[in-house]
C-alpha cells in the first residue's frame, strides 16, 4: 500500500525520517508557485539558498548579467535583487536563459529540510496535476508545507489537499494510506471544492477567496500583494515538475 503523508510544517517531521522519500515541498504563497513560474518561462535553473548573504556570495561567481536574483524578506523584495517572489514577475523576457538565484523567508528553507530525501519536488496549485502524475507509481510520498514565519497556514494545506485529491481521487482506488494531516488536508480541500459548486465559484477562484483569510494571504494583501493570490490559486495550468538535485544545488525540470 503506497504512503502519502503531510507535514504541515517543517519541524513536524525530522529532516531524517524523509530519507528515502519523495518529497513535494509546498510554499504557495509564494516560493514554490514562483519556482514553477520561472522554470516554466525558461529559467535554466533555480538554485535555493537559505540567507541573502549566500546567494549575493554566488552571484559574484557569475557574470551579473547572466543571472537573475530573486527572492523576498517580509515579503519585499530584497535590495540589490532583480526581482521579487511574485509568479507575476518570471516573464520569460525577465528569465529566460538565466539561472535563478533565489532566496525566500520560508520556501527555500523547507527545501533544505529535505536534503534527505530521495527526491525533492516542488508543488503549488499551477503545476498540480502534474505534480501529482509525477508521483502517482512512488511507494511513499511525503508533502512538505513550509508555513509562515513557523506558523502553520492556511494556503500550504489547501494546496497539499489539492495534490492529494489529485493523487488519491475520490474513490481512493490505489489504497493510499494516509496520515492524520494528509486526511485533513484532504477533507479540507473537498469543502472548498464544495463551497465553490454552491457559490457558482470555480475552485480557483475559491481557493483565491480562502486565502485572504490565511496567514500567508493577510500578509501579502497587508503589503499590497493581493494580486498574487489569484495568481498563486490557479490550478493545472503548468506542466512541469520542477526537482531539486541537491548534489548540486540546482531544481531543473524533472
Amino acid at each position: 500500500m503506497p504512503k502519502l503523508h503531510v507535514h504541515f510544517l517543517p519541524a513536524h517531521v525530522p529532516a531524517e525520517d524523509l530519507a528515502g522519500s519523495v518529497v513535494i515541498v509546498i510554499d504557495l504563497l509564494r516560493a514554490s508557485s514562483t519556482i514553477c513560474q520561472a522554470l516554466a518561462s525558461g529559467a535554466t535553473c533555480v538554485m535555493p539558498f537559505l540567507e541573502i548573504d549566500d546567494a549575493r556570495r554566488a552571484a559574484e561567481q557569475f557574470d551579473r548579467a547572466a543571472i537573475v536574483l530573486g527572492g523576498e524578506r517580509h515579503g519585499r523584495i530584497i535590495d540589490g535583487f532583480d526581482l521579487g517572489n511574485s509568479p507575476l514577475e518570471y516573464s520569460p523576457v525577465a528569465v529566460a536563459g538565466r539561472p535563478l538565484l533565489f532566496t525566500t523567508t520560508n520556501g527555500t528553507r523547507a527545501l533544505h529540510h529535505a536534503r534527505l530525501a530521495r527526491r525533492t519536488l516542488v508543488g503549488c496549485a499551477l503545476n498540480r496535476q502534474a505534480i501529482a502524475d509525477a508521483v502517482a507509481a512512488e511507494p511513499w510520498v511525503d508533502i512538505l508545507c513550509a508555513g509562515t514565519d513557523g506558523a502553520i497556514t492556511g494556503e500550504d494545506i489547501l494546496a497539499a489537499g489539492a495534490i492529494a485529491d489529485a493523487l488519491v481521487g475520490p474513490a481512493n482506488a490505489a489504497g493510499w494510506e494516509l496520515n492524520a494531516e494528509a486526511q485533513s488536508a484532504l477533507d479540507q480541500w473537498r469543502s472548498l471544492l464544495a463551497l465553490a459548486a454552491a457559490t457558482g465559484r470555480t475552485p480557483s477562484d475559491q481557493f483565491a477567496v480562502a486565502m485572504e483569510q490565511t496567514p500567508g494571504g493577510s500578509n501579502l494583501l497587508a503589503i499590497g500583494h493581493g494580486i498574487d493570490l489569484p495568481a498563486c490559486a490557479e490550478l493545472d495550468i503548468l506542466p512541469i515538475v520542477p526537482e531539486l538535485n541537491h548534489a548540486t544545488g540546482e531544481i531543473r525540470p524533472a
